[in-house]
């Protein structure tokens, strides 16, 4: 949140409660400042949704959505932890609008031996065989390799554009708008070495980078490659594993591999690390409907353009 709000477009709006009996909850939320507009979080920005002792309830889900329907703004925006995807769905009210997401996750509590044997076997080969052409692995926890993630991020964004069919000045606009470089560098700042950010070499050329946000989970913010040198070095199979590896030897509880969207490939790529697909919901309730005016813009500017969806980089 401190990362979010250091940008100056979003304010805190974060909501404390104690439930009956005690417990306490968080739901972590920013506000743009004069629209009427608050989300958990903003879009790009990961998960939000509860934090409560104990656990998230159904109750507790009810009872944060009616208390959010009083005095309720333009557009209010909650996009859960796609574990806690039944709690939700068994506590929304129906006045909120749902929408369907899939995200991918690999469960690390047995340990990093038994994650590796759940990798598809192509992957473990793509693994060894980027060990014999000496790639080599980095992380930084401070931000001094933002640059090299942030260049390789732009190049994905000219291959994206070019399979959707998008003007290439179109996609850049769009990518820095919602990624500008000044958002990891206040992740950085922020977070310490909870900032976690992985680059993959190949005879000293940045091949592939991967920003992880690890604490008690760990979550790919973005994972980003140059495609020509990635699919020579399979760098991109060796940085995955160095990372989830990690993860394994933080006892984190499970590692996040983000949102999938509607791409099939994508999906399946991850599901060869082993991520098992969770369907979830997004929840918004609209005083203006603005998604609908959204969506439509959105639509209309597709169709002029050409664009192919494509999943996302």
């Amino acid at each position: 949140m401190d990362a979010l709000t250091s940008l100056g477009k979003w304010e805190d709006a974060t909501r404390f409660y104690e439930m009956p009996g005690g417990r306490l909850a968080v739901l972590p939320m920013a506000r743009r400042p004069h629209t009427g507009i608050e989300a958990s979080p903003p879009h790009a920005w990961g998960f939000g949704g509860l934090v409560a002792e104990g656990g998230v309830t159904d109750d507790d889900v009810r009872g944060v959505l009616a208390d959010l329907d009083i005095g309720l703004r333009v557009r209010t925006s909650i996009r859960p932890n796609p574990l806690l995807s039944a709690v939700w769905e068994r506590g929304a009210s129906p006045q909120w609008t749902a929408s369907s997401r899939l995200a991918h996750i690999i469960d690390l509590d047995k340990g990093s031996d038994a994650v590796w044997a759940c990798f598809h076997k192509d992957v473990r080969k793509r693994v060894r065989r980027a060990e014999r052409l000496g790639v080599e692995i980095e992380c930084d926890t401070t931000g001094r390799l933002i640059p090299v993630l942030y260049e390789l991020f732009e190049r994905s964004v000219i291959h994206w554009a070019s399979l959707q069919h998008e003007p290439v000045r179109l996609a850049r606009l769009r990518a820095r708008r919602r990624d500008p470089i000044e958002k990891f560098q206040a992740m950085a700042a922020h977070l310490g070495s909870q900032f976690k950010l992985w680059v993959a070499r190949h005879e000293g050329r940045p091949v592939a980078a991967s920003l992880i946000l690890q604490d008690r989970n760990a979550h790919t913010t973005r994972l980003v490659m140059d495609r020509s040198l990635a699919a020579t070095s399979s760098a991109t199979s060796l940085l995955e594993w160095h990372a989830i590896r990690d993860a394994c030897r933080a006892d984190c509880g499970v590692y996040h591999m983000g949102e999938s969207g509607p791409s099939t490939p994508l999906a399946k790529s991850k599901e060869r690390f082993g991520a098992i697909g969770h369907s979830y919901f997004e929840y918004r309730r609209e005083r203006i409907p603005l998604s609908t005016v959204d969506g439509w813009a959105r639509s209309v500017i597709k169709r002029v353009i050409g664009f192919k969806e494509r999943g996302g980089i």
